[in-house]
């Protein structure tokens, strides 16, 4: 099998995984294990693997100013931006999840025109509207509970908070990238995310009654830690090898798809109409965004 074709696979799997881990992940919560203590245990399995695979690689000196920058890395990426997401998964749905959740490109843009004073025209603007009246029909009009999920609004609201501060990060790494190896800066990032969580999520996670655990919690726990942290992780950086960033962006829009057919294939989740209109409309807010940003690019 030929290079591209293998770093679509990886790109492919990254996106299975992360469809996927909604409903897993959903499952384990709260029953098994907190939202903020599901968090402290995932960064802190991401950060021994990144540090067992980082003795395999040169040693790296970090210069002493990018020390504050990639603290913040560490703070969006690793900390607001998993703790939002595991809250807001506790408090609502897969399927919501996975939807909201296409809004990184948009509030990517929405960032990018603030601190980076990237111009956004009047179809990218069109493009950012429709997004956010998908996300505020989730918010506003959608279901208020169903079972297993207590308070599917804040949920959703969460999910938004989760986007943002994952585009925070996006823009914060961004010279790093260019500076330092992916291993070195996740083996920081993940390794400053424990002491970062230590306050929210250590309890939950001392809490846990982890000798009564069965086999399908332990799975389950193992597969967010290491298929949703770490496999996720280097199945797109092989990717980003053939591909192009933009190619695999595009890849974010495979994760409410496979997300809703496993959560209605394992009867985890239900689609209504006001969840697929909802989603048309992200959907194409993203669309126009993202499509008027490669063209002016060309």
């Amino acid at each position: 099998m030929n290079p591209r074709a293998l770093a679509l696979l990886a790109a492919t799997g990254a996106s299975a995984i992360y469809g996927v881990n909604h409903t897993i992940a959903k499952g384990l919560m709260p029953t098994v294990i907190g939202p903020y203590g599901f968090v402290f245990l995932r960064v802190l399995g991401a950060a021994i693997i990144f540090w067992l695979i980082s003795f395999l690689y040169p040693r790296e000196k970090i210069e002493r100013k990018d020390w504050p920058r990639l603290l913040l890395c560490a703070l969006f990426g690793m900390v607001l931006n998993m703790n939002m997401f595991f809250k807001g998964l506790e408090l609502s749905t897969p399927i919501n999840s996975s939807v909201v959740i296409t809004l990184t490109p948009v509030l990517l843009l929405v960032l990018s025109a603030f601190f980076l004073k990237e111009r956004i025209t009047w179809l990218k603007s069109i493009g950012i509207g429709m997004g956010l009246v998908g996300a505020l029909l989730l918010i506003l009009f959608g279901a208020k509970t169903q079972p297993n999920a207590p308070n599917i609004p804040l949920g959703n609201i969460l999910f938004i908070v989760n986007a943002t501060s994952y585009a925070f990060y996006l823009i914060l790494v961004k010279p790093m990238v260019a500076k330092y190896s992916s291993i070195t800066l996740m083996k920081i990032f993940f390794l400053i995310a424990i002491f970062l969580n230590i306050p929210f999520g250590f309890n939950e996670f001392s809490e846990v009654a982890w000798s009564s655990l069965g086999f399908s919690e332990i799975w389950k726990l193992a597969f967010v830690v290491i298929g949703t942290t770490v496999l996720t992780y280097l199945f797109n950086i092989y990717a980003l090898k053939q591909l192009s960033p933009s190619t695999i962006g595009a890849f974010i829009y495979l994760q409410p798809v496979l997300a809703t057919l496993f959560a209605i294939f394992v009867g985890a989740d239900s689609l209504t109409g006001l969840r697929v209109l909802a989603a048309v409309l992200i959907f194409t807010g993203v669309f126009l965004s993202t499509r008027t940003a490669r063209t002016a690019r060309m």
